[in-house]
């Protein structure tokens, strides 16, 4: 089986890694050709994914033709705030084939999902989305997780299950394309928030006080959007929320930490969050749902707060129900 990866950055990378365990022919697609080149040399991504030797049923590429020719499936592993902009330069190349898609963001000028902008582009494609708690690193390693695969057709998401479950990821099948993908989005934004706190010392308990009402904010406006609560308990849910709030390794994590130090993250390091966070504001006001902890998570990032003035803002709010 032939399969597409589209960007060639740590997650894309270690999914190729993956996905070559079951004997598929991977193409490997960077929009930069040096990237592509020097991963075909070394067998490394040395840039996004180091240390890591690539088999050799993976071929780097910086031609998008090559690598979408007669291909089984495409996944998309850009960053989601590139999405549209790839889709609408690059869309003409892609086959009519399963779409699976793997960013975790809400565009921010538009509030749309992956889904819906991959649908605006490839109407007939099937599109799937690839969610739930994992780190690149972790996937190229060959450590084990389980993720969640949202396909509205119950045939081709079941074809896919099978492909990309392997000897360490273990797929369960969802319908709810809505629900996996906002999971996925909000827990980015959540995670700034507790970034944010462990940043400023405030302790495990303020943390998962954070996790467990920013998951809150994530139900209401789930459910506000034609989401499912039994896909919120899940993995792509609670699972990623408390993998991405909790770990060092998360990015979004890391940049609530930089942000309560007053300390800058790498310019090279994609944040999904941050736009996140603006696209998830603006939802909170289209379906009129109260989601304080994404308010307070703008308010920093906006500076228009310090991270210490938002912390006791938010934890003095007027006392509730829960």
């Amino acid at each position: 089986m032939k399969i597409s990866i589209i960007g060639a950055g740590a997650f894309g990378t270690a999914m190729g890694i993956a996905l070559a365990q079951n004997n598929n022919d991977i193409f490997l697609w960077s929009h930069k050709k040096k990237v592509a080149d020097t991963i075909s040399y070394f067998r490394e991504n040395k840039k996004y994914l180091k240390t890591f030797h690539l088999p050799k049923n993976i071929t780097p590429t910086h031609d998008l033709k090559l690598s979408c020719f007669g291909s089984d499936a495409i996944v998309m592993c850009i960053p989601a705030q590139k999405t549209s902009f790839f889709l609408e330069k690059f869309h003409p190349f892609l086959p009519r084939k399963p779409l699976i898609l793997c960013a975790k963001g809400i565009e921010e000028k538009t509030l749309l999902l992956q889904s819906d902008i991959a649908k605006n582009f490839l109407p007939k494609n099937e599109i799937a989305i690839l969610t739930g708690p994992s780190f690149a690193q972790e996937i190229a390693n060959g450590k084990p997780t389980a993720l969640a695969l949202a396909c509205s057709d119950q045939r081709t998401g079941q074809k896919l299950q099978t492909v990309f479950s392997t000897k360490t990821i273990r797929v369960y099948l969802n319908t709810d394309v809505i629900g996996c993908q906002l999971g996925g989005s909000l827990k980015n934004v959540i995670a700034i928030a507790c970034g944010v706190a462990t940043g400023l010392n405030l302790g495990e308990s303020a943390r998962m006080a954070l996790m467990t009402r920013g998951f809150s904010e994530t139900c209401r406006l789930g459910l506000a959007m034609g989401g499912s609560m039994e896909t919120f308990l899940g993995l792509s849910g609670m699972g990623d929320l408390a993998l991405t709030c909790n770990s060092p390794h998360s990015r979004n994590f890391k940049l609530g930490i930089a942000l309560a130090k007053n300390k800058p993250l790498s310019k090279h390091t994609t944040v999904e969050g941050i736009l996140t966070t603006k696209a998830a504001c603006e939802l909170a006001k289209k379906y009129k749902v109260k989601m304080p902890i994404v308010k307070i998570v703008s308010e920093i990032l906006e500076k228009n707060l310090s991270a210490t003035e938002a912390m006791n803002k938010l934890f003095f709010r007027p006392l509730t129900k829960e």
